[in-house]
């Protein structure tokens, strides 16, 4: 089991070491490099724009590899999204500029992005399919919240890189051609994450529906017309828990160095503390989850991060550095990191083995266009707009709210 949980955390890892690689280039170089523009927050919506169209791909992932990790197998389906997200993100590394190649520049980009999205859309589902099969019912929320680790820390290492890089080197060269190594060194990464999900056996559960010939033959069509309930409320569930998570660890990047003028590293150093103290605590709330139940945990953490939106740019604003961290730190390791980790068992108990992969990857797919893919884009415009932050703090509580009633609607399924 230890196994199991270890080699789909490291796949999700790698994974959302390519996603995040993406979203922080965003904040940072893309909207200087592929949509120049005299005015920064217009080329910070033109890239977030970019960062979108691969929230869109995800459900195409999903439903893809859904039904294909239904009917042939969980871990075929999770070779070939690893293969597709790598190979999308190491040919980033390559696209030349916008000062080079005009208008193709974006295009490419975008057209990259969409393979992105389509191979991590179809990777989460099978990931927790995978170790949640294979997990003790009673152990569920623990082992899927080690599983749930793999996005913190795929999130700390492009961080690093990029931080070492754009530190080390002149702001010249780093736009021009150091943002670019992360993105390459992606293919060693793949390399190994490929050869541990070989050594992975098929799971139990999904033996069974074989063996029993019980294989759905539509599995998502038979998802959306049986547990239409379950797929809505797990996609309106889901909408608060992504789109919050990139106000705290991307659009937060965008606003102080954008907006307040504060160093770009030391807002890099917070989301990595953030990122480093959610590694810790999500295994505490997957295994609370196990304990008082998975609605229980998701709830309090909802309502902490609607709370916490009613301050979370005052902190900001302050321009203090312990201050900047402690905001970023609350959001992504208490708010983010208590409805994470007991996320993983809670919804992929919304679903009978027999369409689990799609049933899971339709509301982890579909609820973040709603949330993560859209939050960056709509702060910035809000901010735009506005000039102040107020409206923002009210639509990141709204999310909250929005999150948590429909998790509490939410009932697992009757075979789960």
């Amino acid at each position: 089991m230890r196994k199991v949980a270890f080699a789909s955390a490291i796949g999700n890892t790698i994974e959302y070491y390519d996603f995040t690689l993406y979203a922080t280039a965003t904040a940072l170089v893309f909207n200087k490099i592929f949509f120049p523009s005299f005015d920064p927050l217009v080329g910070s919506l033109a890239a977030f724009a970019t960062f979108f169209v691969g929230y869109c791909a995800r459900p195409l992932g999903g439903i893809l590899f859904g039904h294909f990790g239904d009917r042939a197998g969980r871990k075929t389906a999770l070779l070939m999204t690893m293969l597709i997200m790598g190979i999308g993100t190491f040919l980033i590394g390559l696209v030349p500029s916008y000062d080079s190649i005009g208008v193709l520049a974006p295009i490419a980009l975008v057209v990259l992005r969409m393979a992105q999205g389509i191979g991590i859309g179809g990777e989460y589902g099978g990931g927790m399919v995978m170790t949640v099969e294979h997990a003790p019912p009673e152990r569920r929320g623990f082992f899927s919240a080690l599983v749930h680790v793999g996005v913190p820390a795929g999130f700390l290492i492009p961080i690093v890189l990029l931080g070492v890089l754009s530190t080390q080197m002149e702001e010249a060269q780093f736009l021009s051609w150091g943002w670019r190594l992360p993105f390459l060194f992606s293919i060693v990464l793949v390399g190994t994450g490929l050869f541990i999900r070989f050594q992975i056996s098929e799971t139990p559960a999904f033996q069974r529906v074989l063996r029993e010939g019980q294989a759905a033959s539509l599995p998502v069509v038979e998802a959306v017309r049986d547990h239409r309930r379950n797929v809505l409320l797990g996609i309106g569930a889901k909408v608060a828990e992504s789109g919050l998570f990139n106000i705290y660890a991307v659009f937060a990047i965008t606003y102080c160095v954008s907006r307040l003028g504060l160093p770009r590293q030391e807002i890099l150093n917070g989301v990595l503390v953030g990122c480093a103290l959610e590694c810790l605590t999500l295994p505490f709330f997957g295994a609370l989850s196990d304990r008082i139940g998975r609605r229980a945990v998701y709830l309090g953490g909802m309502a902490f991060q609607a709370l916490l939106a009613l301050v979370f740019f005052t902190m900001l604003d302050s321009g203090h550095t312990g201050m900047v961290w402690l905001a970023i730190a609350l959001g992504l390791a208490l708010g983010h990191g208590s409805v994470f980790g007991a996320q993983g068992a809670f919804f992929s108990e919304l679903f009978p083995a027999r369409i689990r992969y799609s049933g899971l990857s339709l509301v982890q797919q579909i609820g973040p266009i709603l949330g993560g893919g859209l939050s960056p884009l709509i702060a910035t415009a809000l901010l735009a707009e506005q000039g102040s932050t107020a409206m923002i703090a009210a639509y990141m509580a709204a999310m909250a709210l929005f999150s948590g009633a429909c998790a509490l609607a939410l009932r697992p399924a009757r075979s789960a």
